[in-house]
């Protein structure tokens, strides 16, 4: 029976989260600007579940500032390729994979970033949901550019928003934070929404959230498979439409290195520095279904992973990737949960550093 893996970029295939770099490159105090719109995001998407937002919005939000400070396609293409970093042994595990299933990445990250990516791992483009813009098509007024670096420089002195356990209205944020979302609302979809590029909020749809969902629809159509027949791997607040919607069919969810949002999503966690033990349970699930690669994490260890009866060339190449130093698989249960986002959230800081780690 065919298969699909479905995999996201940032995380399970890229140490990269490629709109905060380039947002920290070209805006000044760029990594708390990104930060404190990336939490002001989160609580859109996730606790006001605002109608027409979703999780990864933030790279349309974005966009405005970028091309105040000068930001081209141009631009972004260059620093997308120069700036690649991946998770070490993916461009083999996606070897691996697309060997046995059909496999597609399904991002949030722009397009520029995207054809960098499948150029360097030589995965097929066509095979690849992104975030399209055309920069270069939006310009800007001069009262704009530098309205909006005046916003810049206020976004970035916000505090960076906490979101208090079981929120649901903004009376349950703290006073500072509830005047920062109060405050960003206002900047967001009334001041550079009234201004000429603030079209760019309506034109500009980041595949993350319902997106990521439609696009795995999408895909399980196009390749003629169930749901049941899709592994979906991601790592983060963007993914949790896409957990969702392919647990809910029966396939099978894997947290990569993932953060809270996306370990609760999930059936099975997995914490590793290199990318070659998603294609050992890519394999077993090609080969035992869903309830194999369960039974396979119930029992993960040396002398079951020794046992296995997989691809000889992926086995060796697995042992001398891990040896003994073998990664985390372990099946998210409520009694583990507590433990297992603390972990992942802290491995993850540890693999992709810890300003693009705490990122929702």
């Amino acid at each position: 029976m065919k298969k699909a893996y479905i995999s996201d970029c940032e995380g399970p295939i890229s140490k990269n989260d490629n709109a905060f770099e380039l947002t920290a490159r070209y805006v000044p105090d760029g990594e708390h600007f990104y930060t404190v719109i990336s939490r002001y995001d989160d609580v859109l998407a996730e606790v006001f579940k605002r109608p027409g937002y979703k999780a990864g919005d933030t790279l349309k939000l974005i966009l405005p500032f970028l091309r105040a400070y000068g930001v081209t396609d141009r631009k972004m293409q260059v620093f997308s390729a120069k700036t690649l970093v991946l998770i070490p042994k993916v461009k083999e595990a996606l070897w691996f994979i697309r060997s046995m299933a059909e496999a597609f990445i399904v991002s949030t990250s722009y397009e520029h970033y995207i054809r960098a990516l499948c150029r360097v791992i030589e995965f097929p483009f066509e095979n690849a949901y992104c975030t399209r813009v055309e920069i270069d098509k939006y310009t800007l007024k001069e009262w704009e550019r530098n309205r909006l670096r005046e916003l810049a420089a206020e976004i970035a002195k916000m505090p960076i928003i906490e979101i208090p356990t079981g929120a649901k209205t903004i009376d349950d944020f703290p006073e500072p934070h509830r005047k920062a979302i109060q405050r960003l609302d206002e900047i967001f979809w009334k001041e550079i929404a009234a201004m000429e590029i603030g079209k760019i909020f309506s034109e500009v749809n980041p595949v993350g959230g319902r997106e990521k969902a439609e696009a795995v629809r999408q895909i399980a159509e196009k390749v003629g498979l169930s749901l049941s027949d899709v592994v979906y791997v991601g790592d983060s607040i963007t993914d949790v439409e896409a957990f969702r919607t392919v647990r809910r069919e029966g396939g099978l969810t894997i947290s990569f290195n993932g953060n809270e949002y996306a370990v609760k999503e999930v059936e099975i966690t997995v914490m590793a520095d290199k990318a070659l033990v998603t294609a050992v349970l890519m394999e077993v699930f090609c080969k035992e279904g869903k309830e194999g690669v369960i039974k396979l994490a119930e029992a993960w260890g040396i002398n079951t992973l020794k046992g296995l009866d997989i691809n000889q060339q992926l086995k060796n190449l697995f042992w001398e990737t891990y040896g003994a130093s073998l990664p985390t698989v372990e099946i998210v249960k409520e009694a583990n949960l507590d433990r297992l986002i603390k972990e992942s959230t802290n491995f993850r800081k540890s693999v992709r550093g810890e300003a693009i780690g705490r990122l929702g």
